[in-house]
């Protein structure tokens, strides 16, 4: 395959991306993240009941680990923190699962990116509009 062939090709892929982005509209966006947000709150919600009511029960009995007492007295903050989520037995386990405060973070910025694009979708829609509607001076 010769060099302008792959650059041809990488030309391609850019134009059919940004025309995919260009189609998309603000109802598309807005859509996307009022998912987000959902699942954005659905996923906090599991990371943050990962523990359940008796965290030394669950610990003991669900996961097979040591409470350690004195830990959870030295550490009382980390289970009540909106982000990140904790909720450990001990020094060396966490209630919460590993995925959750990553998917936190990208689902949020997710979220944000489909309001930014809504908001711009909207704008390039009515400044096209403008232009159509707008009265052309005749010379």
């Amino acid at each position: 395959m010769s060099e302008q062939t792959v650059s041809g090709k990488a030309a391609v892929v850019v134009v059919n991306t940004r025309a995919w982005f260009m189609r998309r509209t603000p109802v598309f966006w807005l859509t996307l993240s009022v998912l987000s947000c959902v699942g954005l709150f659905l996923t906090w919600f599991w990371g943050a009941w990962s523990g359940g009511l008796d965290v030394a029960e669950t610990c003991a009995l669900r996961e097979g680990q040591n409470y350690d007492d004195a830990y959870r007295k030295e550490h009382w903050r980390e289970p009540s923190q909106l982000f990140p989520l904790h909720n450990k037995c001990n020094a060396s386990y966490d209630l919460v699962p590993a995925w959750v405060n990553p998917m936190l973070v990208l689902l949020a910025l997710l979220a944000v990116a489909g309001l930014i694009a809504a908001v711009w979708a909207t704008v390039v829609r009515l400044r096209r509009l403008w232009q159509r509607c707008r009265p052309t001076s005749a010379l």
